[in-house]
Formats: C-alpha cells, structure tokens, sequence
C-alpha cells in the first residue's frame, strides 16, 4: 500500500513538473510582475524540469 502511495505522489510531482515546463510563459504572466518576461519562463522551465525528474526518480525508485 505505501508503495502504491509513492507512486501516485511521483505521478503528481511529476505532472506538476510538466505543467510548469509547458506554461511557463502564461505563468509567468500571471504570476510574477517583473519586466523581462524571458528570464522569468526561463527559471521557471528550469524549474519545472528539476521537479518532473523529482517524481519521476521518485516513481523509478518505487518500482
């Protein structure tokens, strides 16, 4: 059951991970005020990218 549990956590984060990477741009519009818009998608692709080998290593790990 707890394995189960994991999975379906790495699943999330990953799908978080994803989200991020795809709407970076539309994010970053909303979210975020500062002028250079580029920057900002940018750090968040990054982001995104580091949080989606999260869940995924999680997922790796728990099989």
């Amino acid at each position: 059951m707890g394995k189960v549990i994991l999975i379906i956590i790495g699943l999330i984060i990953a799908t978080i991970g994803v989200i991020c990477i795809f709407d970076a741009r539309v994010i970053t519009k909303k979210m975020f005020g500062f002028g250079d818009q580029n920057e900002g998608s940018t750090g968040l692709k990054i982001l995104g990218f580091l949080v989606s080998i999260t869940g995924a290593l999680i997922i790796y790990f728990n099989i």
